[in-house]
């Protein structure tokens, strides 16, 4: 689902720094209470299953003793590094943008956006029309929404989202959010801490009141229909399987109807409306098979009709365009299974046994994804690790046989140099010309970037200007916003068009260097590696590093640029990716090489990077620090465990740690993503590969291990018994050297999307890694 503006999270308990020196600065030790395992013949014992015994009130107590212990430790050893902390935490905060709003989305006659009221932890919700958009330039003149010169109150708040947190407990958390394409109803979703689920409300946007019904808990997906009329919503089991679709009418005091509810404990349900909302789609998917019903949107109690199907798990979506669906989708072709995406056409109308689907071009190009208009498609295509943009009119040639990408009338869109990640933005107005996207590099703030297919015209609506402090943002026509023709011909075979003057990208390539490298792995496989320095220290072989990675899920590693990165790039410090196999990017192939019994191939990935770096004196070798985040923080973990000499120093975010206990005894349920992702333990082979890549099974006894720092969560969501397992097992049988301390710090919930916070995390990130670079 879309969301108009992440939303953000407010921990209450997080890192502080010791007001005197804590004394004796020693790591705690953890009680010990042996726990054996068998499976597959194969018998462990693991010392600190406790820590994972969530229901058991004596484990809880002492692990609160321990949490206590750590976070001491913790203050100990950061506590002559108060003043470098502070320090690094100023700059940090002072590069936040200080407006936090969202630019305003342009929907029908409306102009949607977010804001954050001054003092209030949470945005609110609020939308103008569009033709009274001339009268302010920004949200903040006139106050509140109100223009004292015509007398005209602009502004209408539609959901503040700091009363929703006193609703959950002074928590607010939203997942989903989906304005009716009447403009009269938001149907959203809140996070319940009491109930651990999302609950879903529908307020009237034009009373500002709750209606009555639907309300539901356990809600996944939403979807409108009939007009804006009524909604269908998706409700998971206890299990966390979204398996059943209900159907409600606004303002109808009948019960919710079920239009399908999937009894197959291995099949998913998902729906969307598609951009017309003419249809909603229903995929059901399991690791075997994809199916795709349709929904009249009009009529939604007509039935679901089956309009694709494929016997293997395969990402589609539809899209409905004059009459014809368009299925953009990586299922395998004639049996062969694809390694990209490709685009198939079908009139609505067609016979469904079997419904004929053709394919409308030949991917002499990689379709990494599209988005449709009235008018024209969109599509974000790639040429080896470059992207492209470009527009194509509507409709496409159907029913003339496939033809080359490159040969139809393609249009490219302006570029930045360096990109790394094109997404698509909400794009609601199915009607509009104009698209929004987001681009990224590693050497350039995210530009919103809103897109005239009709002219080729740009906007940059939102972007920061680390140069001058300042954020661009596009409310009215006396803003500040860059407009620019797209100079870029048709054909072009222009990979990225550069503006000559990237400066109105607010672009610092002037400043940071960005070099690319194709780095040969254990397998001679070129591995991406991505490597940015500040050009006043370009890297000679004193450089300290620091190398990201992630490796999981098919998804892309984040490249893009981090206004936090600029303590470290300002302080001599190089800034490395490495694009290893089981991330994204690279085609479905890419992804299955770095997964299950091939997850090895991903960290020796990672491990060929580091030693890439160190060898061709772009990081001292005893400077070279790793850097994962989730699913990352195991790749490095894993890293470290065989190459231990290769890192001095380390941070794990929240990382995925014991994965034999998750996979084989999970605490929380578990996807079937996740296991086609680590490993499915009832398979020997899976079994086997999950204990050979394990972390917290393959830590070595009696050697130097690097500083770690890890920064989990008491949001058992992230199961923070993982990192805690992992540090007390690194102290137990590694080599003790006070100058290398393992570190666990910890919050008591996430602080992901709320910036101030992230600054501050961030901060002790920086200071921890320059503390163990310079001891």
């Amino acid at each position: 689902m879309r969301h108009l503006f992440p939303l953000c999270r407010i921990p209450r308990r997080h890192y502080k720094a010791a007001a005197r020196a804590p004394s004796p600065a020693t790591p705690p030790k953890a009680p010990k209470k042996a726990k054996k395992f068998s499976f597959h013949g194969i018998t462990w014992e693991d010392p600190y299953n406790w820590m994972s015994e969530i229901n058991d009130k004596v484990a809880m107590r002492h692990m609160d003793v321990y949490m206590e212990q750590e976070e001491k430790y913790t203050e100990a050893i950061m506590f002559d590094s108060e003043r470098l902390l502070n320090k690094l935490h100023l700059e940090m905060a002072s590069r936040m943008p200080f407006d936090l709003s969202t630019p305003p989305l342009r929907w029908g006659p409306w102009l949607y956006y977010r804001r954050v009221e001054e003092g209030k932890p949470y945005p609110v919700l609020c939308r103008r029309l569009a033709s009274l958009n001339d009268d302010f330039v920004s949200h903040k003149y006139p106050p509140a929404g109100f223009d004292f010169t015509t007398g005209k109150t602009v502004e209408q708040k539609l959901l503040d989202y700091n009363q929703e947190a006193d609703r959950f407990g002074g928590y607010s958390y939203e997942e989903l959010s989906e304005v009716s394409p009447n403009h009269q109803f938001l149907a959203y979703t809140m996070y319940d801490k009491d109930s651990d689920c999302f609950k879903l409300s529908v307020r009237n946007l034009n009373s500002g009141s709750l209606c009555s019904k639907p309300q539901a808990d356990r809600v996944s997906n939403l979807a409108w229909v009939k007009d804006g009329q009524a909604l269908l919503y998706v409700v998971t089991n206890q299990k966390m399987r979204p398996y059943r679709i209900y159907y409600s009418l606004i303002g109808s005091t009948d019960e919710d109807i079920v239009l399908l509810e999937e009894s197959d404990e291995n099949v998913h349900v998902n729906i969307r409306h598609t951009k017309d909302f003419q249809f909603v789609t229903v995929n059901t998917f399991s690791t075997t098979s994809s199916k795709v019903f349709l929904i009249n949107a009009a009529d939604p109690l007509s039935g679901l009709k089956l309009v694709w199907e494929c016997a293997a798990l395969a990402h589609c979506i539809i899209e409905h365009h004059q009459g014809y669906l368009y299925l953009f989708t990586d299922a395998p072709r004639g049996g062969q299974s694809v390694d990209h995406h490709y685009l198939l056409c079908s009139p609505v109308d067609a016979p469904s046994s079997p419904r004929k689907w053709e394919e409308i071009f030949i991917d002499d190009l990689i379709v990494e994804d599209v988005d449709f208009s009235d008018k024209y498609l969109a599509l974000i295509v790639r040429e080896g690790r470059k992207f492209q943009l470009c527009s194509v009119g509507l409709p496409l040639p159907f029913g003339k046989g496939t033809v080359k990408l490159r040969k139809l009338d393609l249009h490219y869109l302006s570029l930045p140099k360096h990109v790394c990640q094109i997404s698509p933005g909400p794009n609601y107005d199915f009607f509009s010309s104009v698209m929004r996207f987001i681009i990224s590099s590693p050497v350039m703030p995210d530009a919103v970037v809103d897109y005239d297919l009709a002219t080729g015209k740009w906007n940059i609506i939102q972007q920061q200007n680390m140069l001058h402090d300042r954020t661009r943002i596009l409310y009215g026509k006396n803003s500040a916003s860059i407009s620019m023709d797209s100079s870029i011909p048709k054909h072009s075979s222009c990979v990225n068009a550069n503006l000559e003057d990237d400066h109105l990208w607010n672009d610092l390539s002037e400043f940071y260097a960005c070099e690319q490298y194709e780095v040969p792995s254990f397998d001679e496989v070129l591995i991406p590696l991505t490597v940015v320095s500040a050009r006043i220290n370009k890297p000679v072989d004193k450089n300290p590093g620091i190398l990201h990675g992630h490796g999981a899920y098919g998804e892309l590693l984040d490249k893009r640029w981090h206004s936090e990165l600029k303590s470290l790039l300002d302080r001599g410090w190089v800034v490395a990716y490495a694009d290893v196999r089981g991330g994204g990017g690279f085609g479905k192939r890419w992804h299955h090489d770095g997964r299950r019994t091939k997850k090895h191939t991903s960290i020796n990935d990672y491990i060929s990077c580091a030693k890439f770096l160190i060898e061709n004196d772009i990081v001292h070798e005893n400077k070279l620090a790793g850097w994962g985040y989730s699913a990352g923080g195991l790749l490095v973990a894993s890293a470290i465990n065989r190459s231990p000499e290769l890192f001095r120093a380390a941070v794990l975010k929240v990382p995925f740690l014991d994965a034999t206990n998750t996979l084989l005894h999970p605490i929380l349920p578990l996807t079937a993503v996740d296991y086609e992702e680590f490993g499915y333990p009832g398979d020997l082979d899976d079994f086997l590969a999950i204990r050979e890549y394990s972390p917290y099974d393959n830590i070595q006894k009696d050697v130097l291990y690097p500083s770690v720092l890890v920064n989990s969560s008491f949001n058992t969501r992230f199961g923070v018994w993982e990192a805690a397992k992992w540090v007390a097992r690194v102290r137990d049988l590694s080599i003790y050297d006070p100058k290398r301390p393992i570190l666990l710090n910890l919050t008591a919930d996430l602080v992901e999307e709320n910036r101030y916070l992230q600054s501050k995390e961030s901060a002790l990130e920086a200071a921890f890694l320059i503390k163990m670079m310079e001891s």
